[in-house]
């Protein structure tokens, strides 16, 4: 079952890679751009370069848990873009990872 709040299609998926502000450190890419919608949506992109599916599934259930928690500003769209170092890091260390990269891009609600 789709969630409302996530980037379905590949034309959503490249407007955002082309149009989009960027923001990254050594494990995540996050590539953000204003939608027009009264919510956020957000999608993972995670290549065979990270690791095998098993792994790949791992990072986007954990970043998907994350967001679920996160309180992002209303009316964005962000992709997530996996790098391979992000395969040995914990739950934790990835929220650290998410929580900056959203403050630094200023997409976190409160924080302005």
């Amino acid at each position: 079952m789709k969630e409302p709040r996530s980037l379905t299609n590949r034309a959503q998926y490249t407007l955002v890679y082309q149009r989009g502000k960027v923001w990254a450190n050594n494990l995540l890419v996050v590539k953000a751009m204003p939608n027009g919608l009264s919510l956020s949506r957000y999608g993972f992109s995670v290549t065979k370069k990270v690791g095998k599916a098993v792994q790949r599934n791992r990072l986007k259930r954990l970043l998907k848990e994350i967001m679920r928690l996160q309180s992002p500003k209303l009316g964005w769209d962000i992709v997530f873009i996996v790098r391979p170092a992000a395969v040995n890091v914990d739950y934790h260390q990835l929220e650290g990872t998410v929580t900056k990269l959203l403050a630094r891009a200023q997409l976190l609600e409160g924080n302005e």
